[in-house]
Parts: C-alpha cells; sequence; structure tokens
C-alpha cells in the first residue's frame, strides 16, 4: 500500500481490553457512557484517517446495545467509512468482545457517527 493510500484508509480497529474501572455501577459490566467513549474514539480516528484533517463529532444516533460486555473481555472497535459529503465523514462503528482465552467475537454494539471536517479556525472544511 502506498503512502497515500494508506493515508485515506476508510477504516480502523482499535483492540484493548475491558478494565475493572469501566464498569457501571452494579459491578458487573461495563458502563453504556464508556462503550460510547470508545466509539467515538475509534469514529474519530477513522475520520481523521480519511479527512487528514481535525474533526468534530457531529452526531450520534442509531445506537444498538446488543450484548453487555465484562470486565476482562477482549475488545476491537471497528470504524469504517460509509459515506461522505462536502465537508462530513458518516462512519459506522461496530464494538465486539471477546473472552480472552477463547477470542470468538461477538458484536455487543454498533451505531452510526457523523464527524465534521474543520480547518485550523474550527471552521468545516471540504474532505
Amino acid at each position: 500500500m502506498d503512502q497515500t493510500a494508506a493515508a485515506r484508509a476508510d477504516r480502523i480497529t482499535l483492540r484493548f481490553l475491558a478494565a475493572p474501572t469501566d464498569v457501571a455501577a452494579s459491578g458487573r459490566t461495563v458502563a453504556a457512557g464508556r462503550v460510547l467513549e470508545w466509539i467515538d474514539k475509534a469514529g474519530y480516528a477513522c475520520a481523521v484517517g480519511w479527512s487528514a484533517s481535525y474533526c468534530v463529532t457531529a452526531y450520534v444516533g442509531d445506537v444498538h446495545f446488543d450484548r453487555p460486555i465484562r470486565p476482562g473481555d477482549l475488545i476491537e472497535a471497528h470504524a469504517r467509512v460509509i459515506h461522505t459529503g462536502r465537508t462530513s465523514i458518516h462512519v459506522l462503528v461496530s464494538v465486539e468482545t471477546a473472552d480472552v482465552r477463547h477470542r470468538v467475537f461477538r458484536t455487543a454494539t454498533h451505531c452510526i457517527l457523523v464527524f465534521v471536517a474543520v480547518d485550523e479556525n474550527g471552521q468545516p472544511r471540504e474532505v
């Protein structure tokens, strides 16, 4: 892959372990707010990689929490560009989880985000 293609990659994957500090008040599962933070980070990294520009989150929607995530689970947050507008990048993010010993991943959450590319003055710029 040449440098130009690498700079315009339309997808990324973040991989990490869910930490004990990520849990909800119940102490048994990861808090939904933490999952949304992971989604925003993966989506942002994807949008910035695609646009070669700083971006701001303009929309998060159609969030589906399909199954709980447990502390210690292996997490993969997959983000990919599904549409671009004049200044916007639409990104689909899917969070998958697996037991670290078996590594059979299942979707836990997915949603769509829209980012707007901005210039050095914080104004929308074309992508």
